[in-house]
């Protein structure tokens, strides 16, 4: 039995919330994790910028929502429309996936990196454009290599993950333990076992 009111507040709080993650079907208690994708980043990893672009932005947004669906993170795809995009930034939600458009004159990496500022160190950022990559991780975000996010978008058709190389791209220039990861690494690569299928 509690006796302390306090602690029944907090006993009582703790079990409600519980239970509504239960009864919504939650397989993650605690904060959704917010996934802001480099679009034309990770279409270039994946198919190449060549060729009809609405239908690569298409299917990438397909297979975003498939991801989206099995692990129920906030997925937001950024896309550029600094030279042919409307005065105004443009979003719609296609499938359960946040699409964003830069408006004219706004490059999406500052849309990005905006976001992840607003976000903070809930928010992992694909993208393997360096510039972004270090602005983000200054505000407390996480960056993931686009090639690292392909193999797992990839895994949904059903292929094998192959984790052998998760620490293929890490920083060279390190001091202390040889053995150990930077902190950016060990951070990183705990956001990619979440992010896996």
């Amino acid at each position: 039995m509690v006796k302390s009111p306090r602690l029944y507040l907090f006993f009582l709080i703790l079990t409600t919330g519980l239970k509504i993650c239960i009864l919504e079907g939650r397989k993650n208690i605690g904060t959704a994790m917010d996934l802001i994708i480099d679009g034309y980043n990770l279409l270039g990893a994946e198919q190449g910028l060549h060729g009809a672009l609405e239908h690569k932005r298409n299917w990438l947004v397909q297979q975003l929502s498939q991801y989206q669906s099995r692990k129920q993170f906030n997925v937001i795809v950024v896309f550029d429309g600094w030279r042919a995009g409307s005065a105004t930034e443009a979003s719609e939600k296609q499938a359960g996936v946040a699409v964003v458009y830069s408006r004219l004159g706004e490059k999406a990496d500052q849309v990005i990196v905006r976001m992840a500022r607003e976000k903070g160190g809930g928010a992992v950022v694909v993208t393997s454009d360096r510039e972004i990559r270090s602005a983000v991780e200054r505000f407390g975000a996480v960056a993931i290599y686009a090639a690292e996010f392909k193999r797992i978008l990839r895994s949904l058709d059903g292929n094998y993950f192959d984790d052998e190389d998760d620490d293929e791209q890490t920083n060279s220039t390190k001091h202390g333990n040889p053995n150990r990861l930077s902190k950016v690494d060990r951070r990183r690569l705990d956001k990619l076992r979440k992010l896996r299928l």
